[in-house]
């Protein structure tokens, strides 16, 4: 009997119109791979086929069909098709403000202290998996009442169940994590010409390879990898006000619109003109995804 071939990769990345602050992914993947990246939001995800794996600062995790994965904010991570066949999957991002809101209402954490974090990665809850699943059919069906009214109930089963209080304000922080974090604000503000390790080293009175250390510890990658993810963030943000893609690639400080197509693939799941195309749209239909 001659094999039978796996389904194509595909994805939609895309908002509805009346869920503001939250981000949705309906994808299968086989051979793509995410590359190290974080989120300024959370990832809320249920796996619907096949295995992803999840590589955390922490160490590989794997999470199989009916699994649900929560990431935290800027927490550094990859994926990846955890077997021959890929994975499908069903990705919610809300914003902080979207979770924190949530945590107001229900837990009383007011956000003062910071944000709420998930104590755990991979989950074995079928419940949550469903609600996740849900939100997003809801969502499809233009049905913004019900995608709302679950999208709440299962932030909120989310924190009850796997949320932890905001850290409480510590220490002063080292000569080591002042550097990082103003080395964060010279990227930003350079973004499109940033400095060289060296540069941006003398500039803040510091040694490279300690500034390199600071960085990494401060933010779980070193400057140039974090700087490629905030680029994707920038290019997002401008093709979200509907910029052309080869226009926000130079902006943002990528060679040409081939160069942003890679890392914007590899970190958002789709390529920048797909992800534009969405957010021109007030809704879409007729699409068979893989579920």
């Amino acid at each position: 009997m001659a094999r039978r071939e796996p389904a194509p990769e595909q994805a939609r990345h895309w908002q509805h119109p009346q869920l503001p602050g939250v981000d949705l992914l309906r994808a299968r993947y086989v051979s793509h791979t995410f590359s190290r990246h974080s989120h300024d939001g959370y990832v809320i995800a249920t796996v619907t086929k096949g295995v992803e794996g999840i590589g955390m600062p922490g160490g590989d995790l794997r999470a199989g069909a009916g699994g649900v994965v929560l990431i935290n904010p800027e927490t550094p991570h990859s994926a990846y098709a955890g077997t021959a066949d890929g994975w499908s999957y069903r990705v919610l991002y809300p914003s902080i403000d979207v979770v924190a809101a949530v945590a107001a209402e229900t837990t009383g954490r007011n956000g003062t202290h910071g944000t709420p974090a998930f104590t755990d990665t991979v989950l074995d809850d079928p419940d949550c998996a469903r609600l996740i699943a849900d939100i997003h059919a809801a969502a499809e069906r233009d049905n913004a009442l019900a995608a709302d009214t679950l999208l709440r109930l299962a932030v909120a089963r989310l924190l009850r169940r796997y949320g932890a209080d905001p850290a409480a304000p510590g220490a002063l922080p080292s000569a080591g994590a002042l550097a990082a974090g103003r080395a964060r604000e010279l990227l930003v503000e350079r973004i499109a010409c940033p400095p060289t390790l060296d540069q941006l080293a003398a500039e803040l009175g510091t040694k490279p390879f300690a500034l390199l250390r600071a960085f990494k510890g401060a933010y779980g990658l070193p400057p140039h990898a974090w700087l490629t993810g905030e680029r994707v963030r920038a290019a997002r943000r401008m093709l979200d006000t509907g910029t052309p893609p080869a226009e926000a690639a130079l902006a943002v400080g990528f060679t040409d619109q081939p160069h942003l197509n890679r890392h914007f693939t590899r970190i958002v799941g789709v390529p920048p003109g797909a992800y534009r195309r969405e957010r021109a749209r007030t809704y879409k239909t007729g699409e068979d995804l893989a579920p």
